[in-house]
C-alpha cells in the first residue's frame, strides 16, 4: 500500500472530520475527533487492510500519519 492510499484509508475511519484535513504531514492526535474508540478503529482498519499488529503503544510513539505509515510498513 502506498502512503497517499493509506492516508485515505485513515481518513476513512473519522466520520466528522473532512477529508481533505488529512495529509501524511497531519499529526492525528491533534484532530477534535481523536480518541480511544478512533484508535481502536484505526488499530482493527491496519489488521484488516494490511495484515499487520499495531499496538496502542505503537500508535503512542507516532506523530503523523506518515510517522505511522513508516512503522507499519517496517514490520
Amino acid at each position: 500500500m502506498e502512503l497517499n492510499e493509506f492516508v485515505q484509508k485513515f481518513a476513512g475511519e473519522f466520520d466528522e472530520t473532512p477529508v481533505e484535513n488529512f495529509k501524511p504531514s497531519t499529526v492525528f492526535k491533534d484532530l477534535d475527533e481523536w480518541g480511544s474508540l478512533t484508535a481502536l478503529s484505526i488499530i482493527s482498519m491496519i489488521d484488516e487492510e494490511l495484515d499487520k499488529r499495531v499496538t496502542g503503544e505503537d500508535l503512542r510513539k507516532c506523530k503523523t500519519i506518515e510517522d505511522l505509515f513508516n512503522l507499519i510498513s517496517n514490520k
